[in-house]
């Protein structure tokens, strides 16, 4: 095996790591060092970061198993260069794939990507396209993006953009947020997800994890994912919230099981 059990107590080591995307903005990241070929590649949320707990969390259990991981900030979020993009889930894939491409070129794989929120759906847009990873890990995707869109704009929200050129979505304290154009919709529904997922390859590897509590992206969105994905596996945490507040460790424990028996799969395949 290329990758160390937890019994053997694996020293890592954490370094900054900076990877220019295809349009030359630097994409910063963390890489948690095994020292293991296999590289798991975390992926943040809207408007979060490489620093959100959940991926933290993420990455203390994948490196106990020995396996080296890689968190990173998408163009425009935490220390990556980039204006934003809002609605351009394309472009933000194609992060995604500088990473890849980035450790190949250094003689490691990307065995998995994860990715939550947002992330998720990107990591799967990036699996449809490219078809190059084997684990694949969606926490709590979106799949119905323009239902998403209708909750965080409200009713009659295509009319508003219409006759105003834009919605502004607000804090609690009224400051604008973020700034939805036309043209960022238009970006938005563009992205078709069932189609997206039928392209996903059969031999990819699929976990699906959501939280029984997720108000934001709820278990339909799971139906709809399990629907198109053909190799999937559906795993529902009883109680848990978007961000899995008091779920952090079953989680991790589910990931991680996933993830270490792709890997055992893959090296068997290689015998």
């Amino acid at each position: 095996m290329s990758y160390s059990h937890s019994a053997q107590n694996p020293v890592i080591e954490q370094r900054r790591v900076i990877i220019p995307n295809k349009h030359g903005e630097k994409l910063v990241g963390l890489l948690h060092e095994a020292k293991s070929k296999e590289i798991v590649v975390l992926c943040h949320g809207f408007k979060s970061s490489k620093d959100d707990n959940l991926l933290v969390n993420l990455a203390a259990a994948l490196e106990k198993e020995g396996i080296s991981v890689f968190r990173f900030d998408f163009s425009a979020h935490g220390e990556s260069e980039g204006s934003s993009r809002l609605g351009d889930f394309y472009r933000e894939a194609d992060d995604i794939r500088a990473v890849v491409q980035h450790f190949s070129g250094e003689n490691r794989t990307v065995s998995a990507i994860l990715g939550h929120s947002k992330g998720a759906s990107l990591v799967l847009l990036y699996a449809s396209k490219y078809q190059d990873i084997g684990i694949v890990v969606n926490v709590s995707g979106r799949y119905d993006l323009l239902r998403g869109i209708a909750v965080g704009l409200g009713a009659n929200f295509m009319e508003k953009i219409k006759e105003d050129g834009y919605i502004d979505i607000k804090d609690k304290k009224g400051r604008v947020q973020v700034r939805v154009t036309e043209e960022v919709l238009m970006n938005i529904l563009r992205v078709d997800m069932r189609e997206a997922c039928r392209k996903i390859s059969k031999d990819c590897r699929v976990l699906m994890v959501y939280g029984s509590a997720d108000k934001m992206n709820p278990l339909e969105d799971a139906l709809g994912f399990a629907k198109n994905i053909r190799n999937h596996q559906l795993q529902i945490i009883e109680g848990a919230d978007h961000v899995y507040s008091s779920h952090q460790t079953e989680l991790a424990s589910i990931v991680v099981k996933f993830i270490m028996a792709g890997l055992k799969q893959d090296e068997i395949a290689r015998l």
